[in-house]
């Protein structure tokens, strides 16, 4: 067999997945992006975390499930969103404008009633498990950061038996060049396991093979870090820097876009440290991220070094906190991360 005829049978390897998925998450991305330009006050909801949630978290979670249950009907869904708040005369005037927006980005032929995309969304209520094939959705990864049009993530990820082997996330505001940040923004990226880590625009369909940036040593190295402290511990971070010898700035962004960002070399690590005991990480923002970054070049694990695990449900209930940086220096960062803990 030759080597070429290997390398389409590997490509062959969800293949169909791959399609689907990236199709869901561009159409979900350019409804995340019609929703900010109509977005007003009064369109934002409250979650019970105290996070902001939007008509574009239902719009999108409409779309991505529709292509997704089109495609795999027989496939679960892990979502964050459903349905409640839409439903019943007080979701009325909500549940107009994510029907009106949806459809909107949607072909004549694709078009959903009111009462389909109820059922879309609520397609996202499945537990998870170790056993068989799931997807796991993020409609929009940095709610925050997409209110005040920074940075934000529709993500998707196909789970098989526990393990992550598919993601796909859009990142509508991420520049495609990041050299240029007035240019072209708007970037897809795409991850099969054993295939490798890829962007593209969301207007044009070329594919570019992306990677960790070559260096040798920490001192060399960025910090990719939350805008939120809340999400991350900035100060902890401070002091992991310091004990690696990082003086360069840190880049700070909302959303699984940090885990875009390393794994095209805009930065070389992204801590998601604990900021209380309590706190358990969701699967949805992570699965992705995760397998690009490993599929790039980089490692990802907790702090404590164990791999993440995404078989037990809708958690990453099994770990705590997230590590993710260029191979070359990841066991020296989990060092100082471990020291700075205390761990």
């Amino acid at each position: 067999m030759s080597v070429r005829m290997v390398h389409l049978d590997i490509i062959s390897v969800f293949a169909k997945e791959r399609s689907v998925a990236i199709q869901a998450v561009l159409q979900a991305s350019r409804v995340c992006e019609s929703v900010f330009q109509h977005l007003v006050a009064n369109e934002t909801l409250t979650k019970n975390d105290k996070s902001p949630v939007t008509v574009a978290d239902f719009s999108a979670q409409a779309i991505i499930n529709t292509y997704l249950h089109k495609a795999f009907p027989e496939d679960p869904i892990i979502g964050e969103e459903d349905s409640k708040d839409l439903r019943g005369d007080v979701g009325k005037v909500l549940r107009e404008k994510v029907h009106a927006l949806t459809n909107g980005v949607l072909s004549d032929n694709e078009q959903l009633s009111e009462e389909e995309i109820l059922a879309a969304i609520d397609r996202g209520n499945y537990a998870g498990g170790s056993r068989g094939r799931h997807w796991a959705l993020d409609p929009i990864d940095g709610t925050k950061g997409f209110l005040r049009g920074g940075q934000y993530a529709v993500c998707l990820a196909l789970i098989v038996d526990g393990v992550v082997q598919l993601g796909v996330m859009g990142a509508p505001n991420l520049p495609l060049d990041p050299k240029k940040p007035e240019g072209e923004k708007g970037a897809l990226f795409i991850t099969v396991r054993g295939q490798g880590a890829f962007q593209r625009s969301f207007t044009n369909e070329a594919e570019t093979k992306i990677h960790f940036n070559d260096i040798a040593s920490t001192e060399e190295a960025t910090f990719c870090e939350s805008v939120e402290a809340g999400h991350s511990s900035h100060g902890d971070a401070a002091e992991i820097a310091k004990l690696l010898g990082i003086t360069r700035p840190a880049v700070r962004m909302d959303s699984q876009a940090k885990y875009c960002s390393i794994s095209r070399g805009d930065g070389d690590i992204y801590l998601r440290l604990p900021t209380s005991k309590s706190y358990v990480e969701k699967i949805w923002d992570h699965a992705s991220g995760s397998l690009l970054v490993t599929e790039a070049g980089g490692r990802v694990s907790d702090i404590y070094g164990k791999p993440l695990d995404f078989s037990i449900g809708r958690t990453l209930e099994n770990n705590k906190g997230v590590v993710a940086a260029n191979s070359k220096i990841f066991d020296r960062v989990l060092e100082a991360v471990q020291k700075v803990l205390k761990l």
